[in-house]
This record gives C-alpha cells, structure tokens and sequence, in this order.
C-alpha cells in the first residue's frame, strides 16, 4: 500500500508518498517541485509511481503556492517568479536535510526533479548543491538570464508594467547567473541528467533546454548519463511517455536498478 503523509518542515508543507512498510525506512529519495500557480497535490500521480518503484517522493508547495497561498493574481506572482524560484532552491535544501536528519534518506541516494517552474528549479539547484545525485527537468529551462529576458519583453508587449526601474532589473538579471547552469556547465560534474520537452511549448520554450544539451553531449564521456526525450507537436503539458521516463531514469540511475548494477559489479570484481 502507498500511503501519503502531510507534513510542515518549518514553514514549508510537503507530501511524502511512500510505501507504507518502507516508510520508517532509509531509502532513495526524489524531491519533485511543482510547475507556476501549481501545487504540490497536482504531482500526486507522478509521486505514487516513484512510490510504487522504490522511492520516498516528497512534494513540497513553492513560496506563494498551494498551501501557501497568498491570493495573489497571475500577473503579480509572474512579477515575482524568478524571487520564488530562487526561493525555493533554497527550500529544496532544507526539505533535503529534514529527510537526511531524521535517517529517511541516503546522501547518497537523493534526486531531484520538477516541471516547469520544478524544472527550473531543479537545473539551478545542480548549480548550488553537489547532494544532487541525479536529476530530471520536465519543461524546465537551465538558461536564467536568457530566458528571464525574454520573459521580461513578453510581459511588455502584453501591455503589463513590470513594478521595478530599469536598474532593479538589471541588477535582478545580472543576479541570475549565479544560478544560470548554461553559464556553469561544470557544475553538473558528470551527474546524471535527463530532459523532457515539449517541441512546441511557448511558456517555457524548448530550445533553452536543447541547445544546452547539444552543448553537453559535445564531451563524449557523458554519452550515456545524458538523455533528451522531446516530442514534436507538444506544447507545455507532460505527457504519460514524459512521466514514466522520469520513473524510468530514477530507476536506472538512483533506485533499485542501479543497485542491482552495483552489486553485479562488486561481484564480479570480488
């Protein structure tokens, strides 16, 4: 049986979905961040099959989102959306060390993953956090700098007035690039990484997350822990062939099969 527990580390409310006879136990865990004006309950499917194939999944709900919520209208909270996912790096952290401390999770055995805002967060995290081990980004963009420019002028061509002078906005976008993975690619230190896109998204535009990967795949060592699944005609939905290669690269390269693999090898070395 998968059971759900709601729970708050600090301010932050998450879900925990797990099995119920493995829910006191050590074991891998991935952290999944919901998309913009999303919330946690919304990837409630995604966690029951990372639950069901071996993982402790915990969802927690962003700054102003969910539980959170501060009913602010899209337009304001888009004004803030680079602040909340900053913030939320910084959150993933402490939900990380929350799960370490109390003995639920290895250091060794921690991913994390999100969709559209959540894989945002989840390329600038590797940025920051070498507890990463490995990750997935549904839609995200590991370009800050670029792509919160060409939010800024979509916003202005819709008429909207954004509430910071000129020099708060650049200062903001200069900001960015401590987070911006496109600028740091040695950040990602040879750790596992997987895309998923849709070809034809307009929120969170394919080709930021693309042309990086075509940069990665420039060093042929990391063939192989590298991985792109775009479909063609999709715009900014996940679809079910997203979702279960999510499962399916946490499986290969944090679960289960890749301790299958280890001991496979240990074996043969021994």
């Amino acid at each position: 049986m998968i059971v759900i527990r709601n729970e708050r580390i600090g301010r932050i409310p998450v879900l925990e979905v797990v099995k119920e006879e493995k829910q006191n136990d050590q074991m891998p865990m991935v952290l999944f961040v919901h998309g913009f004006t999303s919330a946690k309950e919304n990837n409630l499917h995604i966690a029951y099959l990372l639950a069901r194939s071996g993982f402790r999944a915990v969802l927690p709900d962003a700054p102003f989102h969910g539980e959170r919520s501060k009913g602010l209208s899209e337009e304001d909270l888009s004004a803030r959306f680079w602040d909340i996912v900053i913030k939320t790096i910084e959150e993933v952290n402490t939900v990380k060390n929350y799960f370490v401390q109390k003995g639920l999770a290895s250091s060794g055995q921690i991913g994390l993953a999100g969709t559209s805002m959540g894989g945002i967060v989840t390329l600038g995290s590797l940025t920051q956090y070498d507890w990463i081990n490995t990750a997935v980004s549904l839609m995200g963009s590991p370009n800050y700098h670029g792509m919160a420019g060409w939010q800024i002028d979509e916003l202005r061509k819709q008429g909207y007035q954004l509430p910071y002078s000129e020099e708060e906005i650049h200062t903001q976008l200069e900001a960015l690039k401590a987070y911006d993975l496109t600028l740091k690619p040695e950040k990602l230190a040879g750790r596992p990484l997987m895309f998923w896109h849709g070809e034809a998204d307009t929120i969170v535009p394919h080709h930021y997350a693309w042309s990086f990967y075509e940069t990665l795949l420039a060093d042929p060592e990391r063939e192989g822990d590298l991985a792109f699944v775009s479909e063609k005609h999709v715009g900014h939905k996940v679809t079910q062939k997203g979702i279960y290669a999510l499962v399916d690269w946490f499986t290969s390269h944090l679960g289960a099969r890749k301790e299958k693999e280890a001991l496979v090898a240990e074996a043969k070395h021994g």
